[in-house]
């Protein structure tokens, strides 16, 4: 596996106590970085602490910040508390999301505004805060879905609100470019992870294996190298969706 340099920069990533954010803070920390550890709720405070100690394992400083980013103010708070554990920001990744599977007619006006606020919402501020609080020559990453290159039912609020991060992802892009700063995101395909299983069949799950080379859904593991290489030696790729998932989707 191609080795990635992060040593002496300071990572910061959103929902970054488990699963894939997980993973890619413990390889943050493996390519010598220091990692500010966001998670949402006490239900994954057992994670995020076990993500920390990981971290920390690897000889680079670690903090964890709880924060509800679907308020801005918060994403404000979660940039300047990851600053002054951490120092200033190079690559900021937001893995934050929640998926949905309804269909329309039977969709409510509160889960309408939870699914936006959760992906697209706390997604804009994001960057927001990104432009604000980066250091010149930063990356900031993050994680979309391959339905936006699908024609599919059932997830209209989850596609639709992780869409509009694409024209985010361009706008920001060139907002930021003249400091230096690169945008992406990364489009994985469904992840063999807790938060893809709730909302399927046992048969749909495995017509989603079969869309995907090997017969299987997308890993973790697929992905935080990708995430690593945007970070690193991939900076020139900006302003772009990165359509990660073994085949599931395309356009």
């Amino acid at each position: 596996m191609t080795e990635y340099t992060l040593a002496g920069k300071n990572v910061l990533i959103a929902g970054g106590a488990k699963n894939l954010g997980g993973l890619i803070a413990r390889r943050s920390a493996e390519a010598g970085a220091n990692v500010a550890i966001h998670f949402n709720s006490d239900s994954s405070r057992a994670d995020a602490e076990q993500t920390l100690a990981a971290v920390e394992a690897n000889g680079g400083k670690g903090v964890l910040i709880q924060a509800d980013l679907t308020v801005p103010e918060n994403v404000t708070r979660l940039f300047t508390e990851a600053e002054a554990a951490i120092g200033t920001i190079d690559v900021a990744v937001n893995t934050v999301g929640k998926v949905l599977r309804k269909p329309i007619v039977e969709t409510t006006e509160a889960e309408y505004d939870t699914m936006f606020d959760v992906n697209a919402k706390s997604a804009y501020f994001f960057l927001k805060e990104a432009g604000t609080h980066l250091a010149d020559n930063g990356k900031v990453i993050t994680i979309v879905t391959a339905l936006l290159a699908a024609f599919t039912d059932g997830y209209s609020t989850y596609a639709g609100g992780k869409s509009p991060v694409e024209h985010f992802t361009r706008a920001a892009a060139k907002e930021f470019a003249d400091r230096g700063i690169s945008v992406t995101s990364v489009a994985p395909g469904p992840m063999d992870t807790p938060f893809f299983y709730g909302q399927e069949t046992p048969e749909r799950v495995e017509f989603h294996k079969s869309q995907g080379m090997g017969n299987r859904l997308t890993h973790i593991e697929d992905i935080a190298p990708i995430v690593l290489f945007l970070a690193t030696d991939g900076w020139w790729i900006t302003g772009q969706t990165i359509f990660a998932n073994g085949g599931y989707t395309t356009r």
